[in-house]
């Protein structure tokens, strides 16, 4: 049930462009429009995707997709990613959601091929192995917002603006918003944010438990990423292998009955038993010290 969880990608400390294939930035530079950097020293486990793509407040084009997808392809089998966090570049913005200017030049099979390949960047983002984090210390509308319900928890700035504004441009959540905010917030809430399109902030969004936490923006406009980067911090020390184990148990025993779900987490479980972390952490608590943890 859990991805294996060999090595497949080593990133270097700094920020990085991703290297991809057949992919170029709409820039006339031709940057990309994503980062990935790994964190180093006391952070060594903790990566992050930072979006840029300022000339368009990080809407969701075709080459931001495709990076996003490169991204998550490349750190899906790193066992040394235990935390991946989503950020943005762009001062007051996390992402914009879908690229509309560009959408009204595709054709409405075009259309369709795109909204079909955001859903399946969304479920990609929900499937990652390791614990993901949405740090949002901006306007996250639409597809910006689908792609936080996407990750396992949301940081806000309580300045922040967010919401599933589809239907007040004829449209419906098409990337995962009608399926996640639901589960997140119950069916009579999320029908309401939907109907209606509201716009919240940070500060109601955690009050509704529609982000984990919400802390008042600074004068850098990076105050969620930074109380994100603490939650990662926290779950750094943990054994990985459990918190991956633990993420398939609930992410899978929330789409069954409870007897099911039962049953999944006794198949979670017994995968944990023979790891070395397992060992490590009985150890430790019997030597009465910091417990050790490798992923093993």
């Amino acid at each position: 049930m859990l991805r294996a969880l060999t090595s497949a990608l080593r990133l270097p400390g700094p920020w990085r462009p991703l290297r991809t294939r057949g992919c170029a930035s709409h820039g006339a530079t031709g940057d990309p429009e994503i980062q990935v950097r790994a964190l180093t020293g006391g952070d060594q486990g903790i990566t992050e995707i930072l979006m840029n793509r300022p000339s368009a407040r990080n809407a969701l084009g075709n080459v931001l997709v495709s990076q996003l997808l490169e991204a998550l392809a490349q750190l899906q089998e790193d066992q040394q990613v235990r935390v991946l966090l989503f950020r943005s570049g762009v001062k007051g913005v996390f992402c914009a959601g879908a690229d509309l200017k560009e959408r009204e030049q595709m054709s409405e099979a075009e259309v369709g091929i795109f909204v079909q390949r955001l859903r399946g960047l969304m479920n990609e983002i929900a499937a990652f192995p390791a614990p993901t984090i949405a740090a949002m210390d901006g306007f996250a509308l639409g597809g910006g917002l689908e792609l936080a319900l996407a990750c396992d928890l949301r940081v806000a700035a309580s300045s922040a603006v967010m919401g599933l504004i589809e239907t007040t441009r004829g449209l419906l959540p098409g990337a995962g918003g009608t399926q996640r905010l639901p589960r997140c917030l119950g069916v009579a809430l999320a029908k309401e944010l939907i109907f209606t399109g509201r716009r919240l902030s940070g500060a109601q969004a955690q009050a509704l438990g529609l982000v984990n936490h919400a802390v008042s923006q600074n004068e850098e406009g990076n105050a969620a990423y930074h109380r994100a980067l603490e939650l990662a911090q926290e779950i750094l020390p943990q054994a990985p292998i459990a918190v991956r184990l633990g993420k398939v148990a609930i992410d899978r025993g929330m789409e069954v009955d409870i007897a099911s779900g039962m049953a999944i987490e006794g198949i979670c479980y017994a995968q944990n038993i023979p790891t070395q972390d397992r060992l490590e952490g009985m150890a430790a608590f019997r030597e009465k010290r910091p417990p050790r943890f490798v992923g093993k």
